[in-house]
């Protein structure tokens, strides 16, 4: 059992503190009929949030978790124990990574309804069906022009890349759309469904209209902001544009008294607090960087001036993708020119 503390840190209020989490067989209520389940996962960052809502004679979940024998192990415990033998009876995917969605497939053939955004089911179902046995070419051309370390560009060229289909379960046809401006029924509350961007294509959060709930997903963060990053399906994008809008979008709808539900690290409040510094983190960033591309630089050339530490091979991969966002963005709204050179892409500020 958690105890209560009102942590207070850094703008938000943690009502559980910050260091304490439930165990994987032991979901903890945060309000009636809703419990947090914390999975672990097998990487740096070690867990995920799932939210579990009674409804009626069966369950909803929020989110699953990776398709591993372990995730598989703890479900199957939580169905026959703490879960009272009832079935889960619908998923709900806020967004298309597999850590949300790597057991949505597993639910779906055990009976269970599947409901996500469009865009997010899309791209999950794409991306499973597309094993790859090697880097394609044009994803090896994609770290070429960002800089990409030599010697990890050479191990990429001769290793098997990370592929869907390795921790998600197969997606059969066939799931519920939910919408910017819809509602949706779980847990004996009526939620309003509001997308975020950046992150993750068509990311939907739940806004409860009946208390103060909010299940944010990887939108909603409180101690970590969320990798926004650019990859070789679309080199050119500019998701950190849409990850400000829809921050800014949502802050009207935010209040200090919400309870925020996220998909990683703790619950907490003060949901205007962390809207701005959201906003104002990325802010920073990119004046950072536009004075470190005074003289031209690819964007494994940046990763000291966005992250402010150094950056090892674990993580490589997310801070490259995530300095090239910072660098598209600056090119796409012309504060900085791209040019083509040495096999690499060269930004600098105008």
């Amino acid at each position: 059992m958690l105890q209560r503390t009102d942590e207070h840190y850094r703008g938000l209020t943690y009502p559980w503190g910050r260091q304490q989490a439930p165990e994987p067989l032991k979901p903890f209520a945060v309000a009636e009929g809703v419990w947090w389940v914390r999975m672990p996962m097998p990487m740096a960052l070690d867990h995920i949030n799932l939210w579990l809502l009674e409804d009626g004679d069966g369950w909803t979940v929020v989110d699953t978790g990776l398709a591993s024998e372990d995730s598989r192990a703890i479900w199957e415990g939580l169905l026959k124990d703490f879960m009272g033998g009832k079935p889960i009876i619908r998923v709900i995917c806020t967004h298309m990574h597999p850590d949300h969605i790597g057991l949505a497939g597993w639910f779906q053939d055990a009976g269970a309804e599947l409901a996500m955004p469009r865009t997010a089911w899309l791209m999950a179902r794409m991306l499973t069906l597309d094993e790859q046995p090697a880097y394609p070419t044009r994803s090896i051309e994609f770290y070429e022009r960002a800089g990409m370390d030599a010697a990890i560009l050479a191990k990429r060229r001769n290793d098997r890349p990370f592929n869907f289909a390795d921790c998600v379960h197969p997606m059969p046809l066939g799931f519920t759309r939910l919408q910017e401006g819809g509602t949706i029924q779980m847990g004996g509350r009526t939620w309003d469904i509001r997308m975020g961007n950046g992150h993750a294509p068509e990311h939907a959060t739940f806004w409860s209209q009946d208390d103060n709930l909010v299940i944010g997903g990887d939108q909603l963060l409180p101690s970590i902001s969320p990798n926004i990053g650019v990859y070789p399906t679309e080199p050119d994008a500019d998701p950190l544009a849409e990850w400000i809008e829809a921050c800014e979008r949502l802050a009207p709808y935010a209040r200090a008294d919400q309870l925020v539900l996220g998909g990683h690290k703790l619950p907490f409040t003060g949901l205007p607090k962390r809207l701005q510094q959201l906003i104002e983190n990325h802010h920073g960033a990119l004046k950072r960087l536009l004075t470190h591309i005074e003289t031209p630089q690819r964007a494994a050339d940046c990763f000291k001036v966005l992250f402010k530490r150094d950056i090892g091979e674990g993580e490589y991969g997310l801070a490259l993708v995530e300095a090239l966002a910072h660098l598209n963005h600056l090119d796409q709204t012309g504060q900085a020119t791209r040019i083509l050179g040495d096999g690499a892409y060269w930004f600098q500020a105008v």
